[in-house]
């Protein structure tokens, strides 16, 4: 038999809910290193394509709930700087990662090498910036409908 009564405290309910926290953290930014590290290593995608999954179940999990919640972050506003200084930073990863990869397979080739990193980021950065657009954009949605809701739960 089941018993589905909650047995912590309102303490030991804050500290779990910590601890849960972290470990998610630990699982999206360990799974995220492992695949840089093995795309750094030239492994094919096959062999990489768990972690992949999982990272993004994980990624798609994270961002569809806290935007239903409204949620969006702790120090980040949902504008365009923001976007645009995420994206910037996530171009450089992946221009480098880029780079890293080409050089690896072709190490002759260092200005081509050079033009794939550069092409990476510019893929990178606009793919990041209309996806963290459209995110931000359903999140304003979604933040004016809970406030309507609340003004009018406030009226009652």
């Amino acid at each position: 038999m089941k018993n589905n009564k909650n047995i912590l405290d309102e303490r030991q309910e804050q500290i779990l809910l910590r601890i849960e926290h972290n470990g998610c953290w630990l699982a999206f930014w360990g799974l995220l290193a492992a695949i840089i590290v093995q795309l750094v290593l030239d492994v094919d995608f096959r062999n990489l394509a768990g972690e992949w999954i999982v990272f993004m179940l994980l990624s798609l999990y994270l961002s569809v709930g806290c935007i239903r919640q409204g949620i969006w972050d702790r120090r980040m506003k949902p504008d365009v700087s923001s976007n645009v200084v995420n994206s910037l930073i996530t171009a450089f990863v992946m221009g480098i990662l880029g780079f890293v990869r080409t050089v690896r397979r072709f190490p002759d080739k260092i200005l081509g090498s050079a033009a794939a990193g550069i092409v990476y980021a510019s893929m990178a950065f606009v793919v990041c910036f209309v996806v963290m657009q459209l995110f931000a954009s359903q999140f304003k949605r979604k933040q004016s409908q809970l406030e309507e809701e609340l003004s009018e739960n406030e009226k009652e």
